[in-house]
């Protein structure tokens, strides 16, 4: 896991107040002005961390992480000034890993940073114990990272794997929004309701012939989800 960190913010300010907090906890930091610088420092570095500010000239946060996505799954986590939920939900459905509203605390942004190096670590570490979880036509190689849907492959986020990884480990056993957010996130909660249903409607989206009638990611109505084999 590279202790590289690409913050991409067009507010110069931003980006230095960023990359002292960065370079203090020992990171290295790329930085960019938009996406489109971005996307060149991407071809020639591995970061462990993007820090991607949505409303950006040239090429915004969103029109990036979509490209970044289809060749990567480096860990995002965008940056808005907007709070707005639907604003997050675009966020967080174009790959996103985490969402942070401006103003923001540098400590906390720190902390996400942190928080995402950890859960790649832990991902990588787990991929060591070889195995396949599976569930009707539905297949998770955790040796690969890769699912797939009656032999086709399926494109996820590393957040919408992990997500699937665990509860696939589980058959039949119901993780609320809280603990699914803990055991993928690998940090408290707080409100996380929202985050883990975007994540399940994405999931459901590409898994599911009927995202209202899902046969793979059942919901347990006032408790949380589920997948049964």
């Amino acid at each position: 896991m590279s202790n590289r960190i690409l913050v991409v913010d067009d507010d110069s300010e931003i980006r230095d107040v960023i990359h002292v907090y960065l370079r203090n906890e020992g990171f290295e930091v790329l930085e960019a002005a938009d996406g489109r610088q971005a996307l060149e420092l991407l071809k020639t570095n591995e970061v462990g961390v993007i820090i991607l500010d949505v409303m950006m000239p040239v090429l915004n946060g969103i029109q990036t992480c979509i490209r970044i996505r289809e060749t990567s799954m480096t860990p995002i986590i965008m940056l808005s000034a907007k709070e707005e939920d639907i604003d997050k939900i675009n966020g967080l459905s174009t790959g996103a890993d985490d969402y942070v509203t401006k103003p923001f605390s540098p400590l906390e942004l720190l902390a996400r940073v942190k928080a995402q190096l950890r859960r790649q670590t832990f991902l990588a570490k787990d991929a060591s114990s070889s195995s396949v979880l599976t569930a009707q036509e539905l297949s998770v190689d955790k040796d690969r990272h890769a699912v797939t849907l009656s032999g086709r492959d399926i494109a996820v986020t590393p957040l919408e794997f992990a997500i699937l990884e665990l509860l696939l480990s589980h058959p039949g056993q119901v993780f609320s929004a809280n603990r699914i957010y803990e055991r993928v996130w690998n940090e408290p909660s707080g409100h996380s309701e929202n985050t883990v249903m975007v994540h399940i409607r994405n999931l459901r989206e590409k898994l599911e012939d009927d995202p209202r009638k899902p046969r793979y990611i059942k919901t347990v109505w006032g408790v949380g989800y589920k997948v049964e084999k």
